[in-house]
């Protein structure tokens, strides 16, 4: 899959994130959100592969949801602030997301997470 726009939605239909970038590749993934001064609460970043994040250089927090090789989540790192690091054992794709959205979007660990084309069709990482 190229870097593109989606939109990410839990099994039960619930939108996780309405403007998901997909960085699948490795300019997009060096580049994360970098440059950004926030990230609104519908925008996210899709990560993969990753296995952990890093807020260098950023200037706002995020929250990191760590997703398995089937877009199960496996953890959550909520209000992850600039200058840290975060991973989890078994991560193969990290979303990061606004700080504060993945609670308010009640994202925890056994979740699964699918992306939609811009048609809402579905389709895999």
């Amino acid at each position: 899959m190229r870097s593109a726009l989606t939109t990410i939605t839990d099994a039960e239909g619930r939108v996780i994130c309405e403007r998901c970038l997909v960085a699948d590749r490795p300019h997009t993934r060096l580049r994360g959100l970098l440059g950004r001064r926030e990230l609104a609460r519908d925008e996210g970043l899709l990560l993969c592969p990753a296995p952990s994040i890093h807020t260098w250089f950023m200037r706002f927090p995020i929250d990191a949801v760590f997703l398995d090789g089937h877009l199960r989540v496996i953890g959550v790192s909520p209000d992850v602030v600039p200058w840290r690091v975060a991973a989890r054992h078994g991560a193969r794709a990290v979303l990061e997301l606004a700080a504060g959205e993945a609670g308010r979007r009640r994202l925890e660990a056994g979740a699964s997470l699918m992306l939609l084309d811009s048609d809402g069709a579905p389709h895999a990482a």
